[in-house]
């Protein structure tokens, strides 16, 4: 069963945000928030980009590029293998629980 999503709040470059998160999704959230605000706070200290908007633009261009840079530099497509793991995962939850219920 799929856990509830939540609201919970984060803050980029400064700005406050209220967005929903399903519990088990909280902490790879954060970690993206952190890593967001870390791209946007590298450009606005720059000093090269004004304004928000651009900033961001900016930001999403340069973890665009390198994510498709991981992607397509080794060969290795890391968003699949982490959706495979979580497959996996479920699946083995599901026998383990099985189990469970034998004893």
């Amino acid at each position: 069963m799929a856990d509830a999503a939540k609201t919970i709040e984060i803050s980029i470059l400064g700005r406050n945000y209220k967005i929903a998160c399903e519990e088990g999704e909280r902490e790879a959230l954060l970690e993206a928030v952190a890593y967001l605000d870390g791209k946007m706070g590298e450009i606005k200290g720059a000093g090269k980009v004004n304004g928000t908007d651009r900033i961001a633009v900016m930001a999403a261009l340069n973890i665009a590029h390198e994510l498709l840079s991981t992607k397509l530099g080794n060969g290795f497509d890391i968003g699949q293998a982490k959706r495979r793991i979580s497959l996996i995962e479920a699946k083995l939850d599901e026998v383990l629980a099985k189990q469970d219920k034998l004893f």
